[in-house]
């Protein structure tokens, strides 16, 4: 059974703010990266795929807090956003360790492909 003081009871016009305010900023990051993704692709290999694969990440990554504030915006109570929290943490964490692997494999590529390009580099 819940406590009834932990319920939450937030206005509707608040919410339809964040639900609007969270959109909007999805929007502004979703442009920023497509520009951002353009730019990479004008760096030459093999550090363009150093990039690709940071902005990849980063990407995954906003998309996750994105969701993560929809869901929060929804939560009826304490105990929900308190759940909702340890879950994407939970979860952010296993990704972030997977993803340092990937970009580790990445660089140590790209490192490998330049010093074969490069041999005097090294």
């Amino acid at each position: 059974m819940s406590d009834p003081k932990l319920a939450m009871e937030v206005p509707p016009q608040v919410r339809d703010f964040a639900v609007k305010s969270v959109d909007q900023a999805e929007r502004a990051i979703s442009s920023f990266l497509e520009s951002a993704n353009k730019s990479v692709a004008t760096v030459p290999s093999p550090m363009n795929d150093v990039g690709q694969q940071a902005l990849a990440i980063t990407e995954k990554n906003l998309k996750a807090s994105f969701e993560h504030a929809r869901k929060l915006i929804n939560a009826k109570g304490i105990n929900d956003v308190m759940q909702l929290q340890t879950e994407f943490l939970r979860n952010q964490f296993g990704v972030a360790t997977e993803q340092s692997k990937q970009m580790s494999g990445v660089i140590a590529s790209a490192g490998g492909d330049v010093a074969k390009e490069e041999p005097d580099l090294i």
